[in-house]
């Protein structure tokens, strides 16, 4: 036998292998996402610090409620469902306001409301309830690698706009802004008018960090609650329901089934007794000449 020292005499050891394991998209957690989002809620624990006074609670009312309509006015019936038109200032006035409730920028959110709408309550909506249960429909789902990045093929002619980019892009200047004039106001009051026992800090609090939780959690119960819990006036194959409390708390966007069934609509509470001011804000605009061409269902309704 001829001896190869290239062969080793031993047994040839093999390094030990986890077998390779595809993780779920879902299942990772975003960081980026969650930081912003816990560090809202953790200062709402200020309000130990800074005490509170009318005028606190005053202005954490003011800019739940200015925010809200941004938010339903602007970022929902507007940008995803072009219910009414108006001019490209004032688009980006209505998204600027939205954009100043920390959830994220006018393209995220309308591209993914698109997905909401397109595969409502299946495998493709990014916040299914039935699918992936209430905490993934109310928040779990904003906490995803998957959801990051929005899907920018849903909305190519919001792409048209350089300004709505910027402002989806720089999405953290407009609540920025917003902490910015809280803190002014609250260090002019402090400095001119102290009987009123408030400041810069303590109107940060309440103004943004309170007002802002509430909003994300009334928001997110569109999806939860909106979506589960309630009456259904149409039979339409998702399980959007209409829910007076979430109307009353989101200024008219509890009424999932009926903005279902009707999405391009800029009224979705369709009867007298369905409390909507979105819808009644959009009237006084359009009697401004700054919207026009609401839409509305056709008549008449079931």
């Amino acid at each position: 036998m001829i001896y190869d020292s290239s062969v080793s005499v031993f047994p040839q050891k093999t390094a030990f292998r986890l077998p390779a394991v595809e993780i779920d998209p879902l299942a990772r957690l975003d960081l980026a996402a969650c930081i912003p989002l816990l560090s809202v809620h953790a200062g709402c624990l200020l309000v130990f610090v800074t005490g509170w006074s009318p005028v606190a609670l005053l202005t954490c009312w003011l800019a739940y409620l200015v925010r809200a309509f941004g938010i339903s006015v602007g970022y929902h019936r507007y940008l995803s469902h072009r219910a009414f038109g108006t001019s490209r200032v004032f688009q980006f006035a209505l998204c600027f306001v939205g954009c100043a409730a920390a959830q994220l920028g006018p393209l995220w959110w309308a591209a993914h409301h698109a997905d909401h709408h397109r595969f409502s309550d299946t495998e493709g909506d990014p916040h299914s309830r039935r699918v992936h249960g209430f905490f993934w429909a109310h928040m779990g789902w904003l906490l995803r690698r998957k959801y990051s990045e929005p899907p920018l093929a849903n909305v190519p002619e919001l792409l048209r706009y350089p300004e709505l980019r910027l402002l989806d892009r720089f999405h953290l200047l407009a609540p920025l802004s917003l902490v910015a004039l809280l803190f002014g106001l609250g260090s002019w009051f402090a400095r001119h008018t102290p009987e009123l026992g408030t400041d810069g800090f303590q109107l940060v609090v309440w103004g943004f960090f309170v007002s802002t939780t509430l909003l994300y959690h009334v928001t997110f119960a569109v999806n939860s609650v909106a979506h589960g819990m309630g009456s259904r006036r149409f039979e339409i194959p998702d399980d959007s329901r209409n829910n007076a409390v979430v109307a009353l708390l989101t200024v008219g966007e509890g009424w999932q089934n009926n903005h279902h069934a009707f999405p391009g609509s800029a009224r979705a509470g369709l009867s007298g007794w369905e409390f909507d001011p979105t819808w009644r804000l959009i009237q006084l605009l359009e009697a401004l000449g700054l919207v026009w061409d609401a839409r509305l269902p056709p008549e008449p309704l079931p």
